[in-house]
């Protein structure tokens, strides 16, 4: 028996993935309900409270820049109190973000704000995953990462739409207080489920720089894919509403965009977790990547709606085959013993990459044009590719290949 069966059968029985329905996938499409409604409004916080454009662009990135500050510390506090502890911190953390961001009397409150809900997503977000990892049989992980992921997308879909009655009343707050709400309901139905006495893995404690030192083989290869990854999916939400704007596309043309590339990338969202376990990480990754190439490649040749759309729903496409792709593959390889520590450096690979993905839009259409951006993005999701097809695992339950050891 393996060292992760032997996890799982202190656990009990493995879980079926319908039994998480109501204490995992569903409070996730709660809680994406109230980010989605709130994502765009803490700009227009931002503006209400005296910031330029340009400051209220920098304090809405402060929350990726949370997560990227708080990956590594959350292994540790996963580790140290397990999944249902690390939920209940993540969701107070949460809910403390969202409450000083209503509050706040000026922007240097709602700066802070913002890197709190960047730290709740971390700890929420590695939780969750070290969670899974330990209850889902090896042969349904594929498919029950890229579901979590999916019920995240789907609330964070519906949330504008949802949120819409409330903005109108109360104004930018109005949202804000109804992810207040989603995150408390969210934490308390994900308090219910069983922590499993090995879910971190067991044994010795190691410091995080050791965890890192000692795995830098493979967060340097598999782990420079997964930044990659970060950096494409941020960036075609930061490219593709510029874009569109530099064709002269209106606000609610964009809107609808933006709609159809989201369905796009909610309905894959369980084939895409099918595929990665029949196939395998590779065989899902490569085509995720070079989906997202062809994408960037082709926005600067588009200069109507009908082009904007089609390389908006390609992008999409991809973003929805790549859904639970990273998750998978660092549960795929995260060390028994060092688990939650493993995984939290392994997030942070990805969440440099989306922190960085919209700055390299920024700074890349500063120096040159919008299109060469977009074309630097395309380059940079073929590599992503090659990196997938050179370290990535070939089928389901093989190991990384040799050269990460």
């Amino acid at each position: 028996m393996s060292e992760r069966s032997a996890v799982l059968g202190e656990v009990a029985m493995p879980v079926r993935l319908r039994s998480l329905t109501w204490t995992v996938f569903v409070p996730m499409v709660v809680y994406g309900v109230g980010s989605g409604a709130a994502a765009p409004m803490y700009a227009l916080r931002a503006l209400d409270l005296g910031a330029s454009a340009a400051i209220a662009g920098v304090i809405v990135a402060l929350s990726g820049l949370g997560m990227v500050l708080t990956d590594l510390p959350a292994g540790r506090v996963v580790a140290r109190i397990g999944e249902r502890g690390a939920l209940a911190v993540g969701s107070v953390l949460g809910a403390v973000g969202v409450l000083a961001a209503i509050v706040a009397p000026n922007v240097g409150v709602l700066a802070l704000a913002m890197l709190l809900n960047g730290a709740a997503g971390a700890v929420w977000g590695l939780a969750r995953q070290t969670y899974l990892v330990a209850v889902v049989p090896t042969a349904e992980l594929g498919r029950a990462m890229s579901t979590l992921a999916g019920s995240m997308r789907l609330g964070f879909f519906c949330g504008p739409f949802l949120g819409a009655a409330v903005v109108h009343s109360l104004g930018p707050n109005g949202a804000l207080w109804l992810q207040l709400v989603t995150t408390v309901i969210s934490g308390a139905a994900m308090a219910a489920i069983r922590s499993p006495e090995a879910a971190g893995g067991a044994g010795e404690r190691h410091s995080l720089g050791a965890v890192v030192v000692e795995h830098r083989r493979v967060l340097g290869t598999l782990g420079s894919a997964a930044l990659l990854v970060g950096a494409a999916r941020a960036a075609r939400l930061a490219l593709l509403p510029l874009w569109a704007a530099h064709i002269g596309s209106s606000a609610s043309t964009t809107s609808l965009v933006f709609g159809a590339a989201g369905a796009v990338d909610v309905l894959m969202s369980y084939p895409a977790g099918v595929w990665l376990d029949r196939y395998g990480r590779r065989a899902t990754g490569v085509p995720s990547m070079l989906l997202f190439a062809l994408g960037f490649g082709a926005l600067p040749f588009t200069s109507s709606v009908l082009g904007l759309g089609c390389a908006a729903v390609l992008l999409g496409l991809a973003n929805g085959l790549s859904n639970g792709l990273i998750m998978t593959v660092g549960a795929d390889v995260a060390p028994e013993g060092q688990r939650a520590e493993f995984l939290g450096a392994w997030r942070l690979t990805h969440d440099i990459g989306m922190f960085a993905g919209p700055v390299a839009v920024g700074a890349i259409s500063a120096l040159t044009v919008l299109g060469g951006a977009s074309i630097a993005l395309a380059v940079t999701a073929a590599a992503g590719a090659y990196t997938m097809h050179r370290w990535f695992p070939g089928v389901v339950g093989t190991p990384a290949r040799r050269e990460t050891e």
